[in-house]
């Protein structure tokens, strides 16, 4: 089992089966470099103070959740009374409805977590679960009651353990008509279509996460590094000027450009040839 705590302890409940398990984050926290706000005279961290208009700082204890029911009016609830509040998919996570792995849509996606057995003795009913999952090509749909609030989940079979998801609640996403509708309901150009297509043949591989770094924050790292070593003092960083992007509305230059793409950049380089090695001249016989 990982050293890290898990965030959430229940039961996996398929119809009459309950498994006990534990869920992780998937995520690492600490991967990229993070900021605080710092008063440059002093060198000092800011901190923010809650405060009410008219009456100044307030005490920690002094502060309730409210929700605006009307403007400028709320209803005011302590935390015990949120947390009185009675779900079972806070100690449950029913699998409710099955999916072909294909079928979410992947807005939906939000989070992912690992899903593991709790003990020894839900290692047989959690590896079922997990198997037949895979055997069907199943994805899982449920809900689980998390940090106050209830999450729409999918869970699905991830090398020896199971994946889960959070997915986005239907009303919590934008209507794409909204970005798309100012798009002309155009078809493309067969022949460039043709090309394109190649092209995407031609650079298809099987993924490797491995290959792709954030350089971003490679590069930021690299700073901090450097700012370290010229103790505080300024320094100086290439701005990059804006490529200007051709016109799209040039089908010829389109074509083109296509089939540069298409003789050229492959998804690898190609291996240079070995040079056959230089045949001996024949040894003459001494006389």
């Amino acid at each position: 089992m990982p050293a890290t705590r898990p965030i959430w302890k229940g039961q996996l409940r398929l119809s009459l089966v309950s498994i006990p398990v534990e869920m992780f984050t998937a995520t690492k926290s600490g991967a990229k470099p993070s900021f605080r706000q710092i008063h440059e005279p002093t060198g000092k961290p800011i901190h923010y103070e809650k405060v009410v208009d008219g009456v100044g700082p307030v005490e920690k204890d002094e502060i309730r959740k409210g929700f605006e029911y009307s403007k400028g009016d709320y209803v005011l609830l302590t935390d015990d009374e949120i947390d009185a509040v009675k779900l079972e998919t806070r100690k449950t996570l029913e699998l409710v409805q099955f999916v072909d792995e294909d079928e979410i849509p992947p807005m939906y996606f939000d989070t992912p977590y690992y899903l593991t057995p709790a003990d020894e003795l839900a290692e047989d009913a959690f590896r079922v679960v997990r198997d037949a999952l895979r055997k069907a090509k199943k994805v899982g749909i449920g809900q689980l009651a998390l940090r106050g609030k209830e999450y729409l989940v999918s869970i699905k079979p991830c090398g020896k353990g199971i994946l889960l998801e959070t997915l986005h609640y239907e009303d919590e996403l934008k209507k794409s008509d909204s970005f798309f509708s100012d798009i002309p309901a155009k078809s493309s150009d067969a022949d460039l279509l043709d090309v394109a297509t190649a092209l995407i043949e031609k650079k298809t591989e099987k993924f490797d996460p491995k290959a792709f770094k954030d350089h971003y924050q490679a590069a930021l790292r690299e700073l901090i590094q450097r700012k370290l070593k010229s103790k505080g003092n300024k320094i100086t960083t290439e701005v990059e000027e804006p490529s200007r992007s051709p016109r799209g509305d040039n089908v010829v230059d389109l074509m083109a450009a296509l089939k540069k793409s298409l003789e050229g950049g492959a998804g690898k380089p190609a291996a240079k040839p070995r040079k056959a090695p230089a045949k001996s001249a024949p040894r003459r016989k001494a006389s």
